[in-house]
């Protein structure tokens, strides 16, 4: 082989090499890194691992989920400060997780201001684009939007009414002053902690009361140490599923459409089920010592007032105005709606 054959031979390699190279850097998958305070083995959790099972076989593998579950990287504003430096890349959020973001979240959380499942669905999928386009501004893809149930109060002595919640140690999410504010403004006695924190307040008596969704209070034991529930409906609280724009975009564009499918797919999925699994956790609850209360007219009459009186100072101050009319609207809307079936159905 003389000289000019080994040069040629040694550019074959070259380029031989250089293909393999890129081949395997093409081949890595990209791996989204998303935080959720949903324990590991949850409903939530495993729908979660469902959803990346789909973005995988989606992507042929390019893009892959490696969920942080538990609250191992901090309550939601700590996951939301971790992927603005890019520590993380999604979260599962609640819908007071992302208020932090955007106070439009509050809308869809004003305490007493939905009836149903129906009502509050209505006026969430109407709102939620408007939501959807907020975040955006700010950054965020929403991939799916999430059911956690019904707030209720817990506590560790039985009640029924604001006034003896009022007297209580009540926890409230630390991240959020204007929350705060509210219920010391509403006459209550509201201790600012991190979620992760509810279990040592209880143990510790920093706090006797708090408000959760059923399955929270049983997937995180916190009704063990406050066995007492009452039958008031709060508010719902949704949440959603998020992603960093940025690594949005670095995903390639032919596998987007595919990607928030399955993450729609799998928001869908989780709605009916944790509707049903709140209504097990409640029985589960039942049966290790949970004991419901339940809230006479009178009662419920005077919960009713505590939150219309704090309308006025939420609108606009905490909720956007125009978030909080247009919430409002739908819902009327919908109420009328039924009003109308019911009166042409007789």
């Amino acid at each position: 082989m003389n000289f000019s054959s080994n040069k040629r031979a040694a550019a074959a390699a070259a380029l031989l090499l250089f293909a393999l190279c890129a081949s395997s850097v093409h081949a890595a998958p990209m791996v989204v890194k998303m935080a959720t305070l949903a324990p590991e083995g949850s409903s939530w959790y495993r729908v979660l691992q469902e959803m990346g099972e789909s973005w995988k076989k989606a992507s042929d593998g390019a893009v892959t989920l490696r969920i942080y579950p538990g609250g191992v990287a901090g309550d939601e504003d700590a996951m939301i400060r971790k992927m603005r430096v890019g520590q993380l890349q999604a979260a599962a959020v609640t819908g007071m997780g992302l208020a932090y973001l955007d106070r439009g979240f509050y809308a869809l959380h004003v305490p007493m201001m939905y009836a149903s499942d129906e009502e509050f669905d209505y006026v969430r999928d109407r709102i939620s684009p408007a939501l959807e386009r907020r975040l955006e501004e700010k950054g965020l893809i929403v991939l799916n939007w999430g059911d956690a149930g019904w707030v209720h109060f817990f506590a560790q002595k039985p009640f029924t009414r604001p006034g003896e919640v009022k007297d209580m140690k009540l926890f409230v999410w630390s991240m959020d002053t204007n929350l705060i504010q509210l219920y010391k403004e509403a006459g209550f006695r509201p201790v600012p902690l991190s979620s992760v924190d509810i279990l040592p307040g209880l143990q510790t008596g920093l706090i006797n009361a708090f408000d959760t969704t059923p399955l929270a209070a049983l997937a995180f034991q916190w009704f063990g140490l406050a066995p007492n529930m009452a039958d008031l409906r709060w508010a719902p609280l949704t949440g959603a599923t998020v992603i960093d724009k940025k690594a949005w975009m670095r995903i390639p564009e032919k596998l987007r459409p595919k990607i928030l499918e399955a993450s729609r797919a799998a928001g869908r999925n989780l709605r009916g089920e944790i509707r049903k699994l709140n209504e097990d956790a409640v029985k589960v609850m039942v049966k290790n010592g949970l004991k419901i209360s339940h809230v006479p007219p009178d009662a419920m009459a005077e919960w009713r007032k505590v939150v219309e009186d704090i309308y006025p100072r939420i609108r606009g101050k905490v909720i956007p105005a125009d978030m909080f009319d247009a919430a409002l609207s739908y819902r009327d809307e919908y109420r009328a709606a039924q009003r109308g079936k019911k009166s042409g159905a007789r």
